[in-house]
């Protein structure tokens, strides 16, 4: 049974950092693209990035892009999202996804149950 656990959100001040984990159980993690999404209320869910199988290749959402950094521990199992600078619109629901076999990005099979990020001013 694939799990995923995201953990490390909170409450953070407008130019603070927090950093996200999500630590994976149930499937061999290192061969599988790893991805984080957000929902802010009232909003779709959008991407925030993605890292490739072998964490060489990585893609950032333009509003993310610069101060948000995905790496992974494939020692560990684990996909991480640093997220530096935060701003009030980066308050969301925080959502980690595995992504292709031996690829990047997408599709997206396996789901966290989230982890609630605010920012405040």
């Amino acid at each position: 049974q694939v799990q995923l656990v995201e953990s490390g959100g909170g409450l953070v001040q407008a130019g603070g950092s927090l950093r996200l984990s999500c630590a994976t159980s149930g499937l061999p993690f290192s061969n599988y693209a790893m991805a984080w999404f957000r929902q802010a209320p009232g909003k779709e869910r959008e991407i925030v990035g993605y890292i490739n199988w072998i964490g060489l290749v990585t893609y950032y959402a333009d509003s993310v892009k610069g101060r948000f950094t995905i790496s992974r521990d494939n020692a560990k199992n684990t996909v991480y999202l640093q997220m530096d600078s935060l701003k009030l619109e980066d308050t969301a629901v925080y959502y980690c996804a595995v992504g292709a076999y031996h690829g990047a990005g997408g599709p997206y099979d396996f789901w966290g149950q989230g982890t609630q990020v605010a920012v405040s001013s």
